[in-house]
């Protein structure tokens, strides 16, 4: 027999927790300084963000192309004049004296600007993969210099002057550094849009949750203050490294979701203590010790989900890693700090101005026990499914799995201009051009000579190149000026740019014998080591989050069998929403509806992103669940009682935490940018199904079928836990119980 450890009076608990407590206006002080100091230190960060990091640094594709930036400017165009002719030329189109002439006026304009080298046309090269197949649009390409924050500003300065109407031609701009820029300054609008969708739709359902607007203040504000520590930090790394403009979407959307998720159930335990006739002071000390501490645990949990992504070396990969440790950790400490010191100075004043009563005329106010409501409901929905727990684990984990099947024939890409509304300019350029031009022009994989003695073994490795199969044709070699050593070949690819015969031929030419060193770039090189980089990595990032997860839950519940299935069910969680991805975005089911051009494939380091993401969200709503569960178990000893409990006190508001959450990355998923919305829906869908399927209905069936085994650990493991884990509990009665003995999966 072992008694279960009494927590401290409501009054003790730590020292934090004395000092919240006892402090509130000081702790309240210090954290709005530091929150106006972020302000003021985040500011700018939108402008020195980057559009890129998809490649692997460290890789022979991104060795090629600086050392082709270096020796041949010219050679890697990332700027693209279409001039169009069409509606002034007549017949003779691009060829007409007066449009070669104003053409020529143009390409010697863009030669002589800042920044710009390697300029050149089809009507200074007469190449014909430079001019349209009907001869009414021909191309001006160059090479901006710097990195994408350089070339941004460059782009800034000059695309008013040549965008537009001169004299018989009509000027666009395309290229990868237009759809940078373009992308760039498509998310930050996109992102101004979904704060404010999000901000007041969020504010109304809290509303609807607590029903106190005082109350529903607290988590928006918890979330706000987080959301700025992170532009912060985002800024201070932007000093050191380079961080993705995408990662501000994550910020705002974890900043808001998590936060709100944090705040819901530390509110939510305040009011419950107050209602059982606490003090503020003492029901903030419980809160912390109960609620507080597994926001602790769940705020560790995400991290370490997201920290996995550090393992990868693309830039895309780790600000996501950045922006989301930073925007849990704010968060929580945020929930930890700022909103027990408001909690205290609020005290019973934190139910006022109840809102509801302007439709609820008549009808009992809803109990703070239960704000979210629907607690009998949850009992009753937790009782079925334990009573048929073999039918709702078997029939749940089927349709999870059913609903994952396309992943199957998932196709991984890489990111293009398609990523832009259809109607964007750089979209509209390169549609034009893969429609219109022949060869594909930027298509071509690039392949770079070092030390090559003649020209002999240079047409040897040409004709060896020409041999392979899936080759379309070779250009080159080209040489710049004597002594260098280097040489390059463009090879043209049957097929799609980075179809799997363009992958395939990166590694049949790099296989190839020559007496020189060799290296490959272009989209399809860039595709197949991004790829092998991820591979390599991959094992590393799930090992550590697994192995952390299998540590944190057992340190929270001292169970050798509870971590377990919290890693398999969050993992199953996820099977919809790659599922769904694949069905939607690479088959193009719903495209019109969601407003995207569909490219055939996945982005090849978004479903590593959405995992990371997901699955630390669904350890975020798995630990809330697990932690209440295991406070009834401790102070009851009754299993099949403390699930059903925990879920009656906690099913609605995780489910009103999922839906908040899911408005939140909806919102973020109305971007514009294809990536952008993959993101945001995606990780909506797998929120949702976690809350509502997975938690409702799942983890109650399996917790019914494992019985008290539920809560077995040998003995050294049991001692562990006694020793570092985490007890939670509140200044209840506490009842004796014995150490449950290992029972037969199935057993009650």
């Amino acid at each position: 027999m072992s008694e279960v450890k009494k927590p401290p009076p409501p009054g003790e608990g730590g020292r934090w927790t004395g000092f919240v407590t006892t402090r509130p206006r000081l702790s309240l002080l210090l954290a709005l300084v530091v929150t106006a100091l972020a302000v003021f230190a985040g500011g700018g960060v939108a402008d020195r963000l980057g559009s890129g990091g998809w490649e692997d640094p460290g890789a022979s594709s991104t060795y090629a192309t600086k050392a082709l930036e270096r020796e041949f400017p010219g050679s890697q165009p990332n700027l693209l004049l279409l001039v169009d002719a069409a509606d002034t030329a007549g017949a003779a189109g691009v060829d007409d004296p007066a449009v070669a002439a104003e053409a020529e006026r143009l390409t010697a304009r863009l030669a002589a600007e800042q920044g710009v080298i390697g300029v050149g046309s089809y009507w200074r090269t007469g190449l014909p993969t430079l001019r349209s197949e009907d001869g009414r649009q021909a191309l001006i390409a160059a090479r901006v210099l710097g990195d994408e924050k350089t070339a941004n500003a460059v782009l800034d300065r000059i695309v008013p002057s040549y965008r537009g109407e001169h004299g018989p031609v009509k000027v666009s701009l395309g290229g990868p550094a237009a759809v940078q820029r373009e992308v760039t300054s498509t998310i930050q609008e996109d992102l101004l849009r979904a704060e404010l969708i999000a901000l007041p739709v969020t504010l109304l359902l809290l509303v609807l949750v607590f029903g106190s607007a005082v109350a529903a203040l607290l988590p928006l504000g918890v979330g706000i203050v987080a959301i700025i520590g992170t532009n912060a930090v985002l800024r201070g790394l932007t000093e050191f490294t380079d961080v993705s403009v995408f990662a501000q979407n994550l910020t705002t959307a974890l900043g808001l979701g998590l936060a709100l998720d944090y705040a819901l159930f530390i509110v939510r335990r305040f009011r419950e203590e107050l209602a059982a006739g606490r003090d503020p002071v003492a029901a903030v000390g419980v809160t912390l010790r109960t609620a507080g501490r597994t926001v602790l645990f769940s705020a560790l949990t995400v991290a370490v989900s997201l920290s996995a992504m550090l393992f990868f070396p693309m830039y895309f990969l780790r600000s996501f890693a950045y922006a989301g440790v930073a925007v849990v950790l704010l968060a929580a400490a945020a929930a930890l700090v700022l909103l027990p010191a408001a909690l205290v100075l609020l005290g019973e004043r934190v139910n006022s101005f109840d809102l509801r009563k302007l439709w609820r005329r008549g009808r009992p106010a809803r109990s703070p026990q239960d704000p979210a409501g629907g607690g009998r409901g949850w009992a009753r929905l937790t009782g079925l499914v334990m009573r048929r727990a073999p039918v709702f684990a078997v029939a749940t984990t089927a349709g999870l799995l059913l609903l994952g099947l396309p992943f199957l024939g998932v196709k991984f890409g890489t990111v293009d201009d398609r990523q832009l509304p259809a109607t964007a300019e750089s979209h509209v350029v390169q549609q034009q051009i893969r429609d219109g031009f022949p060869g594909s022009p930027g298509g071509a994989l690039t392949v770079l000579t070092e030390g090559a003695s003649g020209a002999a073994d240079l047409d040897g490795y040409k004709r060896r190149i020409e041999a392979l199969p899936g080759v379309a044709g070779v250009e080159g070699p080209v040489s710049p000026a004597a002594g260098t050593g280097y040489a390059y070949f463009s090879v043209l690819a049957e097929g799609e740019e980075v179809g799997e015969g363009a992958q395939d031929l990166v590694g049949l030419v790099r296989a190839l014998d020559a007496p020189f060193d060799t290296s490959v770039t272009g989209q399809a090189a860039v595709l197949v080591d991004a790829r092998k980089a991820i591979a390599e990595k991959l094992p590393l990032a799930l090992a550590l989050v697994v192995l952390a997860t299998l540590l944190l839950v057992f340190l929270l519940t001292g169970s050798l069998l509870i971590p377990v299935q919290a890693v398999l069910l969050n993992a199953l969680s996820l099977t919809a929403m790659f599922g769904a991805v694949v069905w939607v975005f690479q088959e193009g089911h719903l495209s019109g509806l969601l407003s995207f051009t569909s490219t055939g494939d996945i982005e090849t380091t978004l479903p590593v992103l959405m995992f990371c993401i997901a699955f630390g969200l669904s350890m975020d709503y798995g630990v809330f669940l697990i932690s209440r569960i295991k406070e009834e178990y401790d102070r009851t000893g009754d299993h099949e009682g403390a699930v059903r409990t925990g879920l009656t006190r906690t099913g609605g508001l995780i489910t009103a935490a999922a839906v908040i959450l899911a408005v939140v990355m909806v919102a973020i998923g109305s971007s514009r940018v294809t990536n952008t919305k993959m993101l945001g829906l995606g990780i909506a869908l797998a929120v949702l199904m976690d809350a509502m399927v997975v938690r409702s209905l799942l983890v109650p069936a399996v917790m019914k079928l494992t019985g008290k085994a539920t809560w077995w650990a040998p003995a050294p493991l049991r001692r562990l836990h006694e020793r570092f884990g985490l007890s939670e509990g509140e200044s209840a009665p506490v009842v004796e119980r014995p150490e449950p003995d290992p029972v037969p999966v199935g057993s009650r």
